[in-house]
C-alpha cells in the first residue's frame, strides 16, 4: 500500500511538472526542444493520411450503405464479433415484388409476362450490387479499417509518450538550468561562515540535475527513434491502400459492367415481347361516332396528303384556337403515326410515336381534330393518327 501510494504521488508530481512546462511553453516562457526536420516531416505526413484515411473511409461506407441505421447495426456487429447478416438489396426487393405482382396479375397478361421478365433482371442486379458490396468491405473498407483502429493507435500512443519524454527533457533542463545559476550565484558572493557547506550543497543539487538530464536524454533519444521507425511504416501503408484502391475500381468496373450488360440483355427480351400500348386494338379500327372519324393507315406506310381546307374558310374566320377549350368527356388519346408540320398558327406540328390528346369541336371539318399536347393545341389531320381506346 506504501508503495502505490508513493508512486501515486510520483506520478501526480510528474504529471505537474510537464503540465508547468506545457503552460510555460505556450506562453513563452520556457524553451522548448524542437524535433528534428525528418522525424517532424514524418509527423506532418501521418497525420494527413490518417485524417484523409478516415474521410475515404468515412465516405466509402457512405456510398456502399446509405441508410445510417444500417451502418449503425453493422458497426454494433463488428464490435460484438458477430456475422453481419445477409440484407437483401433493394434491387433483389424489387424484382420479388414484381415477381409476386405478376402471380396476381396473371402471367400470361401482357403487363404480367413483362414484369416476370423486368423483375427477373432486377433481382440480378440486386445480386450484381451484393457481390459489389461484399467485394468492397473485404478489399477495401476492412484494410482502411484496420489501419485507423490498429496502426495509427500504435502510432498516437507512441507520439504521445515521446511528447511526454519531450516535456520531461525540457524540465530537467530547466532544473540544471536553475541549479547552475544559483550555484554561479553563491560563487559570485560567497558566504563566508557557511561557504563550503552552501557550495557542496549547490554542486551536488547541480550534479543530481545534470544526471536526471542524461537520463531524460537518453530516453527521449531512444522514444524518437522508436517514433521514427513507426512513422516511416507509412510509406508501407500507403503502398498497401493503393493495391486496395486499385481493387475497389477493378470491383466497380465489374459491377458496373454487369449491370451495362444486365440492361442490354433486358432490352433485347422487351423487343421480343410484343408491347400492347403499340398495338391496334380492335376499337381503334372502328369509326369514332357520328363524325366519321378514324383511325390512319398502319406505321410504315408512306404519309398520307395533307386533308384540303374547307373552302368555305368557315373555321378561319369563326375558330379561335387560344378559345378552345376541352370538353369534359369524350377526349382521347392518339398516337401520331408521321411527322407533319403546321401550315399556320392554327395547326399543331406532329412527330411520330408521341402521345397527344385529341377532341372534336362543333363546326370544324371531319378530317380535321383538335390536339393538345402540354401547353400547345392546334388542328391536326384524322389521317395522321391512331386513335386509342
Amino acid at each position: 500500500m506504501d508503495f502505490n501510494v508513493k508512486k501515486l504521488a510520483s506520478d501526480a508530481g510528474v504529471f505537474f511538472n510537464r503540465a508547468v512546462q506545457f503552460t510555460e511553453e505556450k506562453l513563452g516562457q520556457a524553451e522548448k526542444t524542437e524535433l528534428d526536420a525528418h522525424l517532424e516531416n514524418l509527423i506532418a505526413r501521418a497525420d494527413c493520411t490518417k485524417n484523409w484515411t478516415e474521410k475515404i473511409f468515412r465516405q466509402t461506407e457512405i456510398l456502399l450503405q446509405p441508410n445510417p441505421s444500417a451502418r449503425i447495426e453493422e458497426f454494433f456487429y463488428e464490435k460484438l464479433d458477430k456475422k453481419i447478416p445477409l440484407r437483401t438489396t433493394n434491387g433483389e426487393l424489387l424484382g420479388q415484388y414484381m415477381l409476386d405482382a405478376a402471380r396476381d396479375f396473371g402471367p400470361g397478361t401482357p403487363y404480367g409476362s413483362t414484369l416476370i421478365i423486368v423483375g427477373d433482371y432486377q433481382r440480378r442486379l440486386g445480386g450484381a450490387e451484393r457481390e459489389f458490396l461484399q467485394t468492397s468491405a473485404i478489399n477495401f473498407l476492412t484494410p482502411l479499417r484496420n489501419f485507423l483502429e490498429g496502426d495509427w493507435r500504435t502510432i498516437s500512443k507512441e507520439k504521445r509518450l515521446l511528447e511526454n519524454r519531450r516535456l520531461d527533457l525540457d524540465v530537467c533542463k530547466a532544473r540544471l538550468k536553475k541549479a547552475k545559476l544559483a550555484e554561479a550565484k553563491a560563487a559570485a558572493a560567497p558566504d563566508f561562515q557557511e561557504t563550503r557547506p552552501r557550495n557542496y550543497v549547490l554542486s551536488a543539487s547541480a550534479s543530481a540535475a545534470e544526471h536526471e538530464l542524461r537520463v531524460a536524454q537518453t530516453e527521449f533519444d531512444r522514444q524518437a527513434e522508436v517514433t521514427r521507425l513507426l512513422l516511416e511504416g507509412i510509406s508501407s501503408t500507403h503502398v498497401n491502400h493503393l493495391r486496395c484502391l486499385h481493387e475497389f475500381v477493378e470491383a466497380q468496373a465489374v459491377y458496373y459492367a454487369q449491370c451495362h450488360k444486365h440492361m442490354q440483355d433486358l432490352q433485347k427480351e422487351l423487343r421480343r415481347v410484343p408491347n400492347a400500348f403499340t398495338m391496334s386494338p380492335s376499337t381503334s379500327a372502328v369509326s369514332a361516332g357520328p363524325s366519321g372519324l378514324s383511325s390512319g393507315p398502319p406505321a410504315g406506310a408512306s404519309p398520307p396528303p395533307r386533308p384540303p381546307v374547307s373552302p368555305s374558310g368557315l373555321e378561319r374566320s369563326t375558330l379561335k384556337i387560344e378559345e378552345v377549350q376541352p370538353p369534359a368527356t369524350g377526349t382521347r388519346k392518339a398516337k401520331v403515326l408521321y411527322d407533319y408540320d403546321a401550315h399556320d398558327t392554327s395547326e399543331l406540328s406532329l412527330m411520330a410515336d408521341e402521345l397527344i390528346t385529341v377532341y372534336t369541336v362543333p363546326g370544324m371539318d371531319p378530317d380535321w381534330l383538335m390536339g393538345e399536347r402540354g401547353n400547345k393545341k392546334g388542328k391536326v389531320p384524322v389521317t395522321y393518327l391512331e386513335l386509342l381506346s
